[in-house]
């Protein structure tokens, strides 16, 4: 028996969650076909496959013989590309719609002609209609889908024309056909919103060859890593990489959604699609073009898309059971009537058949992925990237947020304020700290290595590695002995703090401070404080949070003076001196009391962010923000966290508008069809019409945008 391997194929015609679900129930007949995601919004079908049980063609003509059209395997990973876009009467329900319509229009006008014969060619004109969707119906029942909608619709119009209600078939049929062509139109709007990133970036880009003038325009797929590149003013930056020379302006708005420009000078980052506003720059790629960022995020969310929120597996589940459920109804409306009460039975069929099409579940099923598709489309093209509807329903549903301090409320950017003395000289003390930090990627070591450079100091030579021993000290050897440079609980853990260090130490930490100890054994010979500013936009994040009736918490390893002074400035509470295992329980503890999100910076912060019930990363766009935690902030802005919750309230809300449309509409046009008011054109009329209302309603996420 051969491995399984990921087989994916793009799918035209899916435009509906029904149509998934027929093409999911299909595929798990199959044998050796397991991990089956089915996403109507992205139009594709993800699997793994045993080629030796099920070929691949067999995949292929099981989805035709459903009606939709394969298009070609689709690559896990690669270059996105932009689906081609026919015109509505060039896709297959658009030329439905033209036939069945064509059809009724022939009957209609012959009928006039020969009137005695109206009967039978409305009657021909619906049979012939209804056949593709009986066929469907057919391949559907085959495959494990005996209760679709296009079984509702060719019993209602069989039954119609049996009954003597041919030209209500024909018109019925013809309704039906510009529903599922509106469904289309509606899905291809959709994607179009994620498509959009796919125009960001632009499709040639000008490589430098042997020297600084000897320029070639070359295909943006053709880049490779380490190519060199020159972006003039007006151009689109080609793909991921880091500026080597020059200096400008770049706007990030098309990628992370921040409206300001940002200054960029050798050894800034820059990403595929951002706008280079005024100065030439040269940039050396580091991501080719099927990796860039812009790469990344729609990948993301087309992989978001296939996942189902659990509101929408709720529906799934629910939807199994409503139809058979509907046509038992509708079985009852024909014949207790008629044999309890002595109704009449052509009457009582008519409304058995008219509660047939009104039970099509078309509306209800599209209510919750249509929502989720929207709001993560529109989540995207604002720099807020979350992976999958789980995610998105979480965030609107949490109660409190955690953040962490160093990188995510401040700008992770600490500088060393003070130095002080106790053994030598503050130069001495500086040049002996940096040396035991030299190696570490640590924010505070790193701040303090950048300031003894700027001295100009030598640093002592160390003897091997330093060892880190985390959220306490680091440790390395040092010519006269081992050196730390640690915290002051490390410090006094080690050694006595006298009465004079401890009162410099709570001076500098109530200026909000952070206070590193360095110690050389047992001795203190210095300190170090260092402060890291918070973010412009941190105080208005926290905000718009507490506006929202969210608890905001900041949870950090910093001394407590030092995280009250934060805390203090921004408006939130603080907990603090928590080592990595004592932040894990504290997010526990939060945990119980609802749904809490952890925000940070998605390096050192991973573990709380899995702990949490919702992980967000900071991160600009990097690497670590695409691929840690459930969603990223790509504008690196504390706002966005507000922003996320507030779209995923609006899309939960959004989704619980169109389960009360698509469940209303049915409701009323049920009471209407006892009474014998519904006909079976409006009974159609009424679920395609709640099927468009939900669409709608759906689309006006894509139009959601963050409070500025």
């Amino acid at each position: 028996m051969a491995a399984e391997s990921p087989y994916k194929l793009r799918i035209e015609g899916m435009d509906c969650a029904s149509c998934a679900l027929k093409i999911e129930n299909a595929m798990r007949r199959l044998p050796g076909v397991t991990d089956i995601n089915v996403s109507y919004a992205a139009g594709t079908l993800a699997l793994q496959l045993d080629e030796d049980r099920t070929p691949q063609r067999v995949i292929e003509e099981n989805v035709k013989a459903l009606g939709y059209t394969p298009i070609g395997a689709a690559a896990e990973a690669g270059i996105p590309r932009k689906r081609e876009r026919l015109p509505w009467w060039g896709d297959v329900k658009g030329q439905l719609v033209l036939i069945t319509g064509a059809l009724f229009v022939l009957a209609f006008v012959l009928a006039r002609f020969l009137p005695d014969w109206e009967r039978w060619l409305y009657s021909a004109a619906a049979l012939a209609g209804v056949l593709p969707f009986a066929r469907r119906a057919l391949a559907g029942a085959l495959s494990g889908s005996p209760f679709t909608i296009e079984t509702l619709m060719t019993a209602a119009a069989v039954g119609a024309v049996a009954i003597g209600e041919a030209e209500e078939a024909a018109v019925v049929i013809f309704l039906f056909a510009i529903g599922e062509l509106l469904e289309t139109v509606a899905a291809g709007r959709a994607r179009a919103g994620i498509e959009a990133l796919i125009d960001l970036v632009p499709r040639t880009a000008r490589r430098q060859r042997n020297d600084a003038f000897d320029i070639e325009e070359i295909s943006v797929d053709a880049l490779v890593i380490g190519d060199v590149v020159v972006v003039r003013p007006g151009d689109r930056v080609p793909s991921d990489g880091k500026v080597i020379s020059g200096s400008s302006e770049v706007d990030e708005a098309p990628v992370t959604g921040e409206s300001v420009p940002v200054l960029k000078e050798m050894g800034a980052k820059v990403y595929a699609g951002s706008i280079n506003a005024n100065g030439e720059l040269r940039v050396e790629i580091t991501h080719v073009a099927a990796d860039n960022t812009i790469a990344r995020i729609i990948h993301l969310v087309e992989e978001a898309q296939e996942a189902k929120a659990p509101m929408a597996r709720m529906i799934d589940r629910f939807s199994r059971w409503y139809t058979p459920g509907a046509m038992i109804v509708a079985l009852l409306v024909v014949l207790v009537p008629p044999l309890a009460f002595g109704g009449d039975w052509s009457t009582w069929i008519y409304r058995g058949l008219a509660t047939l099409l009104i039970a099509c579940p078309c509306a209800l099923v599209i209510s919750t992925p249509a929502a989720i598709t929207s709001g993560l489309a529109a989540a995207a093209r604002q720099g807020l990237l979350i992976k999958g509807g789980a995610a998105l329903e979480t965030l609107g549903k949490v109660t409190a947020v955690a953040f962490d301090k160093t990188g995510t409320l401040t700008l992770g950017r600490p500088r060393v304020t003070d130095v002080v003395a106790r053994v030598g000289a503050e130069n001495e003390v500086l040049a002996r700290a940096a040396a035991v930090e030299r190696n570490t990627s640590h924010p505070l070591g790193i701040a303090i290595v950048e300031a003894a450079q700027a001295r100009g100091l030598e640093l002592p030579a160390t003897f091997g590695g330093g060892i880190a021993t985390p959220g306490k000290a680091v440790t390395a050897r040092l010519k006269g002995g081992f050196a730390s440079v640690g915290s002051p609980r490390y410090a006094a853990e080690q050694t006595g703090l006298d009465a004079k260090i401890a009162e410099t130490i709570t001076a500098l930490e109530g200026e909000g401070k952070t206070v590193v100890v360095l110690l050389s054994g047992k001795t203190v010979e210095g300190l170090i404080a260092l402060r890291d500013e918070p973010r412009e936009d941190a105080a208005e994040g926290v905000k718009r949070l507490t506006d929202q009736g969210i608890k905001a918490i900041v949870l950090t390893g910093d001394n407590a003076r030092t995280a009250q002074a934060i805390a203090g400035q921004l408006g939130l509470e603080a907990r603090a001196e928590l080592l990595p295992d004592a932040k894990l329980a504290e997010i526990g503890t939060l945990k119980q009391a609802g749904p809490i999100a952890m925000v940070g910076d998605g390096i050192n912060d991973a573990p709380a962010l899995a702990a949490s019930s919702v992980g967000i990363a900071m991160g600009g766009g990097t690497d670590v923000a695409l691929e840690t935690a459930d969603a990223a902030l790509l504008k690196n802005r504390v706002t966005g966290v507000a922003e996320l919750i507030a779209l995923s309230r609006a899309t939960l809300g959004n989704i619980w508008q169109n389960i009360t449309i698509a469940l209303g509409l049915k409701a009323v046009f049920l009471a209407t069809t006892l009474f014998g008011v519904t006909t079976l054109w409006m009974a159609i009329l009424a679920d395609t019409g709640a099927t468009v209302l939900v669409t709608a309603n759906a689309l006006r996420l894509l139009s959601h945008r963050a409070r500025d």
